[in-house]
């Protein structure tokens, strides 16, 4: 174990120990009288005073100290009780840190590093200790704390868990701890008097991988748009990386992938997710992928055990695996044995008397008269006692009927179930329905049919039918074989002879049975009675989007068959896409779905093809066949990385293997069917449903390793393509015992020179042999690790393609669109990790129009406004932020896209001053200000102490300026060009223009001309109540030239005159001008800014140009910030944000 260091002087304990190991760093010793063989006296001595020392006194017999060079003080870092254990500690320190500790310069230092690190792992291995004994950890209340005090998020912001490692800065450690929470990746290091800060929000993380660098073998590495960081020195690294794997693959579906979000029920409540719930879902994944089970399925309970098989004569060591409606087995050696039983098979499942050969045994009894032997259950009392809880349960729900007048000598069973609609024969198994079911059936979807279409469309072969036959009859009595060692249902034992059958190809009497059990389909059919014909004649005559593609793409299905040349199969073929469409709209449908269809309908009867779709699209190929066929281009990723690491030459000579990714799509979509001739396609396919995608990697590997001398030869892409398409295009199936049927896809069926051929099952056999050492669990992970760049790639693109379409219309920089982008989403963002969802506010939606994906609502954009804005007004800024967002929301939705925001903020940096005061204008005008304004306690209430103000100003300098003649010319200018203005904007009313003039007021504060601009506007102000007094009287009166004179004779104030009437005056004052009146009285765009023209510094104020990064490098680090002071006064009726 570790200890917390403390300084020793060595010679004082060199009689009592042994020196074993020495580094320039650390030393292992032994304590003397331990593992000596002789019997010497010093020893004798020191084992004998351990023996009689109180246990608690007793001293580790081995020990490590850090020894810092030219030092005579030791510090023990860590003791043991074995020498296995002591040399664990031992190895940590040389593969962790003894190379490290090479970068420092001060001896202290080191000494300081290596002890901070010891303690650490003290604590760490403290906390671990208390979370499995599942109480409640002081050290990670502890933990908590430090994270909030630290990085001081809202409560909402979850810590998961937290380790101690270094993260790297160039060459040099800092040592610290990473926080793990729902939404970001914090890391925190106080050392040699210097702090360090990391947040980085798992959105952000763009590839998440385990790597090394020059002074360590294993690092995980985060890396986001412009920084990579590394962090090593974890106790335990492998749970470390699994971790932050399941916390970054959560977080990433959760908020950028939304389509398959719903279908994950896990992820919907973040506030829950803990550290066991992600090594939980990891396990529930793993345990789906592995035996291709429905998503809904939980993972109950996973123990060692070893299983009885008869075919073998012995126990075979393995786990089982019991969920909600399976047991489920599978052996430590991989490909040795695997089962599925479905509860609904299990008659009973019973203990057996508890034996030195049979520890702990129990019996599981499915309905074709098989039991399987379970033995070195531990706690089985408690298993066996919730497997029937269930077992009884998956009964109630659907109950079956047995018939016990079977006919078959073998170990085989014909019941009557109520929930099967349809007969499966084959070999000597027989599972049908009642007759009274069948009837009923046949009555209720009349429009099914009946049989599978290669029954109905059977050709023969043209080219030695006898010998194709012949070598099909082998098959068959080798598969019959099989099923009397191994089984005959869903329950057999799947074992690498199985593999090697599957490979072969199946033959297409048993091709449809067999799809249906290796992909389970068969437990959904019989569990469902009804439901498909019920959904055929729930989507019968609907026409909708989805009809209309399927339409369109059903004669484009296998054209070349007969079978879906007349409208037998074509009809099959509609109601079956159609009816899935109906089932899942979430999916509906997606091209491909109708050659994968197709196929299944040669095969299997058509409600088997139902529900063998229902099983490549749920669960064989999860996220494939959807909008943005997301699991299709993670799967192309692995690939990619498959290539790199089997086929290296031609990752090599193929720099860019995208070109590949981009043929191979096709072959993850349609497995196959779409590209290679359809006798040689399907056997792909058995392999496929048998082994999963598994099949499809390692086929695609063994296609490209059979081509890959003129691929590194091609001179471009299209030569490549047009080398594999000629090599799928002649690959044969010489067993298949119908006849060649013609790809549409071939690309060279016109060659003159003969292309060699190749034979399906010598290829199958190569990519099982070559490159089938990949395991589900690999393949996973290589999945989590590319979803990161799949979905972060998509991001890239809907970043890209809005800004394709804003730059053009705007002045602002390229550089500063981006990182204005960034703040837009991360603002969206912040509102997904700490709030409950808005009735306005929409979660990000990828199925949406780029520009259309993230949008903010009024708070969000308050927060952006408050941090990007040049018009910042002190407390005024948040009302000037509301008023701007109802005037770019033009649809009333409560929402805006980026588009709107910069358009807006373009105006405010980059616009002429006639655009800046025209947005100013809009935004004192309804709709942006409306009559329930936040602003109610203003003076826009009351009257002005009065209109009567004069036309001539004095100076400070005592000369008198007379502004009419110039205001006169400028409105007759600006009338003139009234016409060439694109829309009139309304006038507008006194108590608007009030709120106008507060807004500019708010906006000189703290200007450095502020007494000049408050001066200026207050002349302005004056001079434009004038212009609307004289507006007022010339209404009623019909003349203004009287009111004029009488205005130009009046005094002149002083420039310091109030423009606001005075809140306290009596109720007479309130009377001098009724809310009628004011109504009257307007002024127009043209008045203001003609106005506004004549005070040079309220030009230059508005001309003056504004300084964009400085804001976006504030708002940048106070993002966070604002968004933190909300939340934590979320609870206030009105919230006062502060300037930054």
């Amino acid at each position: 174990m570790w200890l917390k260091p403390e300084e020793v002087l060595l010679k004082n304990a060199l009689k009592l120990w042994v020196t074993q190991k020495s580094s320039c760093y650390f030393i292992l010793q032994r304590r003397r009288g331990h593992g000596e063989g002789g019997g010497r006296l010093t020893g004798r001595l020191v084992g004998a005073l351990d023996a009689v020392l109180d246990s608690n006194a007793r001293v580790a017999p081995f020990r490590i100290l850090l020894q810092v060079p030219g030092s005579q003080v030791y510090s023990p870092i860590a003791c043991g009780a074995t020498l296995e254990e002591i040399n664990q500690h031992w190895d940590w320190l040389e593969q962790n840190l003894l190379h490290t500790l090479s970068v420092f310069d001060n001896k202290d230092d080191i000494a300081s590093f290596v002890k901070g690190k010891v303690k650490a792992l003290i604590a760490e291995e403290t906390s671990s200790r208390l979370a499995e004994q599942e109480e409640e950890p002081e050290k990670f209340r502890e933990a908590l704390v430090k994270f909030e005090a630290r990085f001081n998020f809202p409560e909402a912001e979850k810590l998961v868990t937290y380790y101690s490692c270094c993260c790297w800065k160039g060459r040099v450690p800092r040592q610290g701890w990473l926080y793990l929470s729902i939404n970001h990746l914090c890391f925190y290091s106080f050392f040699l008097g210097k702090e360090l800060k990391l947040v980085v929000p798992w959105v952000d993380i763009q590839k998440l991988e385990r790597t090394s660098n020059v002074f360590l073998t294993d690092t995980i590495r985060i890396t986001t748009q412009n920084k990579e960081r590394d962090f090593s020195m974890f106790l335990n690294l492998d749970e470390v990386f699994k971790v932050m794997e399941q916390l970054a693959d959560v977080t990433l579906r959760r908020l950028l992938d939304n389509e398959v979000f719903d279908l994950d029920p896990d992820l919907q409540e973040p506030s829950q997710i803990t550290k066991r719930d992600l090594e939980a879902r990891a396990q529930n994944e793993f345990f789906r992928a592995f035996f291709r089970l429905p998503r809904k399925e939980k993972l109950h309970a996973v123990v060692d055990c070893s299983l009885w098989t008869p075919f073998s004569r012995c126990h075979t060591a393995g786990r089982m695996f019991a969920s909600d409606s399976y047991i489920c087995f599978a052996s430590r050696e991989d490909g040795c044995c695997k089962i599925v039983l479905p509860l609904r098979e299990v008659v009973s499942i019973e203990k057996m008397e508890d034996t030195s050969l049979l520890p702990h045994p129990i019996i599981v009894s499915i309905r074709s008269k098989v039991a399987f032997q379970f033995i070195e259950l531990r706690d089985r009392d408690s298993l066996v006692e919730a497997l029937l809880a269930r077992l009884k349960q998956v009964h109630a729900n659907h109950p079956v009927h047995y018939d016990t007048s079977a006919g078959d000598d073998m170990a085989s069973l014909v019941f009557h179930s109520t929930s099967m609609c349809s007969d499966h024969r084959f070999g000597d198994l027989e599972m049908m329905s009642s007759q009274n079911s069948k009837e009923s059936e046949k009555e209720k979807s009349p429009l099914l049919h009946p049989d599978a279409l290669v029954t109905a469309f059977q050709q023969s072969g043209s080219q030695n039918p006898d010998s194709r036959m012949s070598r099909e009859q082998i098959k068959i009595s080798l598969w019959n074989d099989h099923f009397v060692e191994y089984g005959r249902t869903v329950c057999m034992f799947r074992t690498e002879k199985i593999r090697k059958l599957v490979a072969m190809g199946i033959p297409e009497s048993l091709r449809g049975r067999l799809w249906l059990l290796f992909s389970d389909a068969v437990t959904d059919l019989a569990s469902h009675p009804g439901y498909y014909g019920n959904l055929v004649e729930e989507s019968l005559g609907k026409c909708c989007l989805v009809t209309e593609e399927i339409e369109r793409d059903l004669h484009r299905s296998l054209p070349e068959h007969p079978a879906f040349q007349n409208e037998t199969g074509i009809a099959a073929l509609r109601r079956v896409l159609t009816a899935y469409a109906h089932r899942n709209p979430k999916i509906g449908y997606c091209q491909s779905m109708n050659i994968l269809t197709s196929v299944l309908l040669l095969y299997a009867k058509e409600e088997e093809a139902f529900w063998l779709l229902v099983a490549v699209c749920e669960r064989m190929l999860p996220d494939y066949f959807n909008h943005r066929v997301i699991g299709a281009q993670v799967d192309q990723s692995v690939f990619e990385e498959l290539i790199k690491g089997h086929l290296p030459e031609l990752a090599e000579h193929m720099n860019d293997l995208s070109a590949l990714a981009s043929v191979s799509l096709s072959w993850f979509l349609t497995l196959f069917l779409s590209i290679m001739p359809l006798e040689s396609a399907v056997n792909v396919v058995d392999c496929f449903f048998y082994d999963g995608i598994k099949a499809i990697f390692q086929l695609g590997l063994a296609v490209l390793e059979a081509n890959a001398e003129d691929l590194c030869s091609s001179k471009d892409d299209g030569q490549a393509l047009m080398i594999l398409s000629r090599f799928l295009d002649h690959i044969k199936n010489e067993d298949s015992p119908g006849p060649p049927v013609g790809s549409h896809h071939a690309f060279f069926s016109d060659d003159q020179e003969p292309y060699p051929v190749t034979d399906i099952s010598d290829l199958i056999r190569d990519s099982y042999e070559k490159f089938g050492d990949q395991s589900v669990e690999q393949i996973e992970h290589l999945r989590y690790k590319h979803r990161i760049r799949v979905l972060q790639g998509h991001e890239d693109t809907t970043k890209q393609n809005v800004l394709r379409v804003v730059i053009p219309e705007v002045s602002i920089l390229p550089e500063d669109l981006e990182e204005l982008y960034d703040l837009f989403k991360r603002e969206h963002m912040m509102s997904c990790y700490w709030e409950q969802p808005r009735p306005m506010a929409s979660r990000h939606d990828p199925s949406r129009p780029y520009a259309e994906q993230y949008r903010i609502d009024a708070r969000q954009f308050a927060h952006l406004f408050q941090l990007v804005s040049p018009w910042t007004c002190g407390a005024h800024t948040e009302i000037l932020a509301e008023r701007t967002f109802r005037l770019l929301d033009d649809n009333m939705d409560q929402l805006i896209e980026f588009k709107a925001f910069v358009s807006c903020l373009d105006i405010m940096y980059n616009g002429e001053m006639n655009e800046k005061i025209k947005l100013l204008y809009r935004l004192h005008i309804p709709p942006a200000l409306t009559e329930n304004d936040r602003d109610s306690q203003s003076p826009l209430k009351n009257p002005l102490l009065s209109t009567s103000r004069p036309l001539v100003f004095g100076k400070p300098n005592g000369d008198a300026v007379d502004y009419q003649k110039q205001l006169k010319q400028m409105i007759k200018d600006l009338a003139k060009e009234k016409d060439k203005t694109e829309k009139e904007l309304p006038k507008m009313s006194q108590r608007e223009f009030i709120q106008f003039c507060k807004t500019l007021y708010s906006m000189f504060h703290e200007d450095p001309e502020e007494n000049d601009l408050y001066q200026a506007i207050a002349t302005v102000t004056t001079l434009l109540l004038q212009i609307g007094e004289v507006g007022q009287r010339s209404s009623s009166s019909g003349s203004c030239s009287q009111e004029c004179g009488e205005e130009l004779r009046a005094s002149a104030p002083s420039p310091e005159d109030s423009v606001f009437a005075d809140t306290g005056k009596t109720p007479q004052d309130s009377q001098a001008f009724p809310e009628a009146a004011e109504g009257d009285w307007t002024v127009s765009l043209e008045h203001i800014l003609a106005s506004l023209l004549t005070e040079q510094s309220l030009v230059n104020f508005f001309e003056k140009p504004r300084d964009m990064k400085s804001k976006l490098e504030n708002a940048k680090i106070n993002q966070y910030n604002l968004k933190t002071f909300e939340m934590s006064h979320q609870s206030q009726s009105e919230l006062k944000l502060s300037n930054l």
